[in-house]
C-alpha cells in the first residue's frame, strides 16, 4: 500500500476503527489507481484503499491523491439515496479511507462476463442504479458544491481518454476535442466517472457500486457512454453480450428521465477510440480488433446515429 502495513495499522488503531495485536493485512486486487487491502483480526475486516500518485499504465499519468477523498464523499453521498448500492465508509484520513467489507459471495461483473455470463437482470439493474444516481442529482445544488472537481475529471479522464487520443488519431482530433471542451462546461449532475463492469459488484437482486474516485459534478452522458463503451468492447468477444445493451439503455433512460442520446452516442464513439489509443487501453482486444474498432468509430464520428442503429452497424462486426 502508499503506506507501509506499520504506518497503516496505527492508523487505523487511532480512528477506533480496528483494535488487537492478531492482525492480518491482504492486498486485494486494486486495478491501476490504487492500492486496497483487506485488514482482518479476529472480531473484523474492513478494506483499506490508497490512492497512487502514478497510475500502473504503460504510459506515465500522475493524478492528485486527493481524489481519494473525492470517492469517499461519494459514497457518503449517495448512502443516504441508495444505501444498498454503495459501501459503508468507516473512516478514513490523508490519502487513504477505510469501508465495510462486503463479504465473498458477491462478484465482480467484468469477470463475471469474461467468464461468458450475461446475465439480463445485472443489465437492467446497472442502468436502474446509474439513473437513479444522476436522477437524484440532477442540479442539486449540494452536489454541485461537493463536486467541483473538474481537474480531477480532466486528470483522469479527459486527459487520457479523449485529448491523448486526439494527438494519437488526428483523424478524429476535430471531434475529440470539441467534446472535451463541451465536457468541461457541462454541469447536469453528478457523474461516477468510471461505471464499468469492473467496478460493479453483482449478488442477488443487489449491484453495489466501487471505485468512485473520478467523481464529478459534470455531463451524466459521461457515464452511460463509459458503460455503453464496455459492453460494445465485450460484444467482440462473445456477441452475446449485445443483448445487454438495449436492457442496460432502457433501464437507465426509465430511471434517469432525461433525454441524453445525442451526447451518449457522440461520447461512446470517443471513448471505443480512447479504449484503443488513450492511455487506458482495453487489454483483451487483439490487434486486428483494435483496427476493427477504429475503423468503426472513423466511419461514423462525423455523423453519430441513434444508439439503436449504431449497436445494429456494431453488431454487424462483432
Amino acid at each position: 500500500i502508499c503506506m507501509t502495513t506499520e504506518e497503516l495499522l496505527p492508523r487505523l488503531q487511532s480512528a477506533g476503527l480496528i483494535s488487537g495485536t492478531d492482525i492480518r493485512v491482504t492486498p486485494l486486487t486494486g486495478g491501476v489507481s490504487s492500492d486496497i487491502v483487506l485488514v482482518e483480526s479476529p472480531t473484523q475486516r474492513l478494506v483499506v484503499k490508497a490512492a497512487l500518485e502514478k497510475l500502473r499504465v504503460k504510459d506515465d499519468w500522475f493524478v492528485d491523491v486527493s481524489r481519494n477523498r473525492v470517492e469517499q464523499s461519494f459514497f457518503e453521498y449517495v448512502s443516504p439515496l441508495m444505501p444498498a448500492a454503495v459501501p459503508r465508509i468507516l473512516g478514513g484520513g490523508d490519502g487513504w479511507f477505510a469501508m465495510e467489507y462486503l463479504g465473498d459471495e458477491l462478484q465482480n461483473w467484468k469477470s463475471l462476463l469474461l467468464a461468458g455470463h450475461f446475465e439480463t437482470e445485472t443489465a437492467r439493474l446497472a442502468g436502474e442504479v446509474l439513473g437513479h444516481l444522476h436522477a437524484a442529482s440532477w442540479n442539486d445544488p449540494v452536489a454541485r458544491d461537493h463536486f467541483d472537481t473538474l481537474p480531477n475529471f480532466q486528470a483522469l479522464r479527459i486527459h487520457p481518454y479523449l485529448l491523448t487520443t486526439a494527438e494519437r488519431v488526428p483523424e478524429a482530433a476535430v471531434v475529440l476535442h470539441a467534446e472535451a471542451a463541451r465536457l468541461a462546461e457541462t454541469k447536469l449532475a453528478l457523474v461516477h466517472g468510471d461505471y464499468s463492469p469492473k467496478n460493479l459488484l453483482v449478488g442477488p437482486q443487489r449491484l453495489i457500486v466501487l471505485d468512485a474516485e473520478c467523481a464529478w459534478f459534470g455531463d451524466p452522458a459521461f457515464d452511460a457512454a463509459f458503460m455503453l463503451t464496455h459492453l460494445h468492447l465485450k460484444a467482440l468477444l462473445n456477441p452475446m453480450a449485445l443483448q445487454l445493451l438495449p436492457v442496460f439503455w432502457s433501464a437507465y433512460t426509465s430511471a434517469c428521465g432525461h433525454d441524453l442520446e445525442t451526447n451518449t452516442v457522440k461520447l461512446l464513439l470517443c471513448l471505443l477510440l480512447a479504449r484503443v489509443h488513450g492511455k487506458s487501453p482495453a487489454e483483451y482486444l487483439s490487434a486486428e480488433q483494435r483496427d476493427l474498432v477504429t475503423r468503426f468509430v472513423l466511419s461514423h464520428l462525423s455523423q453519430p446515429p441513434s444508439l439503436a442503429t449504431l449497436t445494429e452497424a456494431w453488431a454487424a462486426h462483432a
